[in-house]
């Protein structure tokens, strides 16, 4: 026999043919085949991966390009003498890669949390016997017993249900607790369908059963879920991708040309040590260093920001992903709802009645025909809320100013709502005492109490409107009971129907005053008076609507996708405004689509119902394949390999399972879809600082390459002396300092611009370098170089020597860079609109290093060494006008990027 029990259809087979098939019998397996069948099978628990060692994932964060050039410059800043520059490289390259180690290490715990899952014992029948065995001793075949409270050990096929319903929540995400049958289903059942079947990791919350183990471990559905795990990969964040494909480029080229322009200076008749130690300060200057530090600290304080909105990052680039996201694929159940149960709408003596509020809290209003009215006027509402309350096993309580049940939420649904209108259970049972009851069965599918109330003895039924109605031959209409017609019996089940088909869970009450002396339950049950019906629904959170109109403000498509029934689905949709001219899909639809197909109209989808993790891995792996971004959201067992495959997967914080959490990117600590928005536009302003700071470095580092190259390049061309550098290697490490450090960190928490949620998604591949960044930098570089080379060739026409010319550019540029740090702040946007001075830390940043400057200017033991003289007034003059010429250039070519960026609009949408 092979371990087949995910893969046959167990519930289609009679009882007896499952057992025969799995070679048992009802008096269960023998110890001695039983412990054969461990020996084949293996233990049934959920098997590890090999663990990945602690220094293989620290090793694995060296291996970006950006970090290998970093630990070059190192070691050859160390060699020449340059040891600052050494020990702060080597500090960033430290922390970027400890941060990183230390994220990852921490990312791989889901399997464990599934473990946690598992049942630790079972109740089995072996060789005749009732006996408790260790879960992980269970094999197919066995016999196993189940009751209230009891976790499921394994996947099986109840053989006898009494009464039982399983709450199956983590694994299919169902709003309410299922029912089950142990007879056989006809043709092929979805999971969240299969009624006859019991699964590992679910629990069973009424009733008690027999089953047989169909499968265990590895086999079982939850095991399917772990094996996913397993294989799923987390993807690579853009930000990774962009920021190592540049970090490569900008290594490659600045290696490449500082080392052939020291070749040249040497050849030119410089010392080789001397152009050695500036080709390695130039190429330090070159490659963005800072860049890890000021990535990891956006992130991080990015971090600590969206923790005020109830959202906790397990993963640092994350955020930024986030801020890039095009499709938002939520769970219902949690999420998108409240997952409290709640009384819509009432039908009762002809009238239809809208109950207000939302949850377990009792707050809320009643409802005819648009106005508010006090129930307690309406005496047949008043019977059916009283019978609500006292045909229940369900009570309410309120812990910690927490409003919650204890017991089936559809019952707790009418236990709320009778306590909106001041009726409330502990009192109403003290004075109706229940003295009798007939149990709620999947075969009677209603539930009967027997009270005694001054009167005399009454029974109360709640059930299926269609069972109730056929138990009925009065109904209760205008203050009192009549004869049911048949008209009557249409009106109703019309009523019922129409709330089904609003996807409210429908309820009929009756009730029947009994004789002293007890009939029969069959008696009991008949010719009852029919009083009314509840229709009920796990309503949406309140401001679950406007987060989903922000995110489509913001160019983000929020898509249902569930495990609950379709019409369920499809009402909550259109209630958030998420499903407009869209399709929505059931499992068994999508099943039928090939890949191609899926492709084609998966943009269009916009619900998904009755769908199995398998489904929920396919439409994130579909949509990344279109080129989206895709967020995935949920709390059950089932969304833990989604989440881990999308770009970014978004756990719940009170309902989640720790499966879902350890397999998440975030953690929404209340439980709020909203809190997504105010997390998308922190990722876009975080991305919108790093490329800022990599607007100006760059720029920068443009700006003083060109300046060095020409001047080596070209400099007798341009009447430059013969040899002459404008900038000396201690100068070029210097300029690096001031305008890599506190100005470049500045820019990483600078306010994110004001319309920055009314912006579209960039595309998945479009990196920081867009068309206009691009151009900007490149003005910004040459403007600087032309200033630099400028005063560096007039400084020395008018006889002010070589000393003092390098001195004048090398203030030149800097204060060109600290003007540049300012027009950065946003590549669209003129800085006069956005606010000059709006970032204060910018404000201090370039303050200090404008006294640093002064200081290696005007200390005489600093000149020497950096190549400086005290300036006059004149010349300070002669520096800030020049290095001020960069403002306005800058600022007119963003005028002239964003009036060329409306022509093409233009020009696209008339055609």
């Amino acid at each position: 026999m092979s371990q087949e029990g995910a893969e046959r259809d167990w519930y289609n087979l009679e009882p007896s043919e499952v057992i025969s098939s799995l070679n048992s019998r009802s008096q269960g397996l023998s110890q001695k085949k039983a412990q054969k069948r461990l020996a084949q099978f293996g233990p049934n628990e959920l098997a590890k991966k090999e663990k990945i060692s602690a220094w293989v994932i620290f090793l694995e964060q060296f291996k970006s390009f950006l970090i290998i050039i970093l630990l070059v410059a190192v070691v050859l800043s160390a060699a020449l003498g340059e040891v600052v520059d050494a020990i702060l490289i080597g500090v960033i390259v430290v922390f970027a890669c400890g941060l990183g180690f230390i994220q990852e290490y921490r990312a791989e715990q889901a399997i464990e949390a599934l473990k946690k899952m598992a049942a630790p014992v079972a109740s089995v029948i072996r060789d005749g016997e009732e006996r408790e065995i260790a879960s992980r001793e269970l094999v197919p075949g066995d016999i196993i017993l189940l009751r209230t409270g009891n976790r499921i050990p394994a996947d099986a096929r109840l053989i006898e249900a009494v009464n039982l319903k399983t709450d199956e929540a983590p694994l299919t995400g169902e709003s309410v607790p299922v029912e089950k049958i142990s007879d056989p289903l006809e043709g092929k059942v979805d999971l969240g369908d299969s009624r006859n079947m019991v699964f590992m990791g679910t629990a069973a919350v009424y009733g008690r059963a027999k089953a047989i183990v169909t499968a265990t471990g590895m086999s079982t559905e939850f095991g399917k879920i772990a094996g996913m795990l397993q294989e799923v990969k987390s993807e690579r964040t853009p930000l990774q991708v962009n920021l190592d494909r540049m970090g490569r480029w900008i290594g490659i080229a600045a290696l490449i040309l500082c080392f052939v322009l020291a070749g040249i200076g040497v050849m030119r008749g410089h010392e080789i040590l001397e152009m050695l130690i500036w080709g390695v300060a130039l190429a330090v200057a070159a490659v963005p260093e800072a860049l890890p530090a000021v990535v990891v600290i956006s992130l991080a304080l990015g971090v600590r920001r969206m923790v005020k909105h109830h959202a906790l990052m397990r993963r640092l680039p994350a955020v930024e992903t986030l801020g890039c996201t095009t499709f938002i694929c939520s769970d219902k159940t949690g999420t998108l709802t409240q997952d409290q149960m709640t009384v819509r709408r009432i039908y009762v003596d002809g009238k239809l009645i809208d109950v207000t509020g939302v949850g377990y809290e009792p707050k809320g209003e009643f409802y005819l025909n648009g106005t508010a009215f006090a129930p307690g006027q309406d005496p047949a509402l008043q019977k059916l809320l009283d019978i609500g309350v006292l045909c229940t096993d369900t009570s309410l309580a309120s812990v910690d100013d927490t409003w919650g049940i204890k017991g089936d939420p559809t019952e707790g649904a009418l236990v709320v709502a009778a306590a909106k209108a001041g009726v409330w259970q502990k009192e109403l049972n003290s004075q109706l005492p229940r003295i009798g009851e007939i149990p709620f069965s999947s075969e009677t599918k209603r539930m009967t109490t027997i009270h005694q109330t001054p009167q005399g003895k009454i029974a109360y039924s709640k059930g299926a409107p269609e069972v109730i109605l056929s138990s009925c031959k009065h109904i209760y209409s205008n203050g009192q009971e009549r004869e049911l017609t048949n008209e009557d019996r249409d009106n109703v089940l019309s009523v019922a129907q129409g709330m089904a088909g609003d996807a409210l869970r429908v309820l009929g009450m009756a009730y029947k005053r009994l004789p002293d002396t007890a009939g029969t339950t069959d008696a009991i049950e008949q010719d009852m008076v029919f009083l009314g019906l509840a229709g009920m629904i796990d309503p949406p959170r309140e401001e679950v609507k406007e987060a989903v109109r922000l995110c489509e403000q913001a160019g983000i498509k929020s898509v249902m996708i569930t495990g609950d029934h379709k019409l369920t689905a499809i009402a909550i949709a259109k209630e958030l405004g998420l499903i407009k001219e869209g399709i929505a899909l059931s499992g068994a639809e999508l099943n039928k689509l090939s890949d191609e197909e899926l492709e084609d109209v998966i943009e269009n989808i916009e619900v998904y119902a009755r769908v199995s993790p398998a489904h929920k891995l396919r439409v994130v792996e579909t949509l990344a394949k279109k080129g989206h971004v895709v967020a995935m959201t949920g709390d059950g067992v089932n969304d833990a390999p989604a989440l881990k495959k999308a770009d970014i997967g978004v756990a719940m914080g009170i309902t989640g399972t720790d499966v879902t959490k350890e397999a998440a990117d975030m953690v929404l600590t209340d439980d709020n879809f909203a809190s997504i928005v105010a997390a998308v536009e922190e990722g876009r302003g975080i991305f919108g600082n790093i490329k800022k700071y990599l607007m100006y470095l760059l720029s920068s580092n443009i700006g003083e390459i060109l300046l060095m190259s020409v001047a080596i390049l070209f400099g007798p061309l341009i009447g430059l002396p013969y040899g002459a550098i404008p900038l000396v290697a201690i100068q070029i490490l210097f300029v690096n300092l001031v305008t890599d450090g506190l100005p470049a960190l500045a820019l990483s928490i600078d306010p994110a611009d004001p319309d920055i949620m009314e912006q579209k998604p960039r595309p998945r591949g479009q990196g920081v370098f867009t068309k206009p960044v691009v151009i900007l930098m490149i003005i910004g570089g040459i403007w600087s170089c032309l200033v630099n080379l400028g005063i560096f060739k007039w400084a020395l026409d008018v006889g002010r020597g070589m000393i003092e010319a390098q001195c004048f550019c090398f203030l030149t540029l800097i204060i060109i860079q600290f003007f540049k740090a300012y027009n950065f702040r946003s590549d669209r946007k003129s800085i006069l609109e956005i606010g000059l001075f709006k970032n204060k830390w910018l404000n201090l940043a370039v303050f200090s290093q404008v006294i640093l400057m002064f200081v290696i200017v005007y200390l005489p033991f600093l000149q020497e060494p950096f190549h400086t003289f005290p300036l006059s007034a004149f010349d300070w003059a002669i520096v800030i006008l020049l290095a001020g010429t960069i403002f306005p250039v800058l600022e007119v070519s963003k005028v002239i990027i964003r009036w060329q960026g409306r022509e093409r609009l233009t020009q696209i949408t008339s055609k």
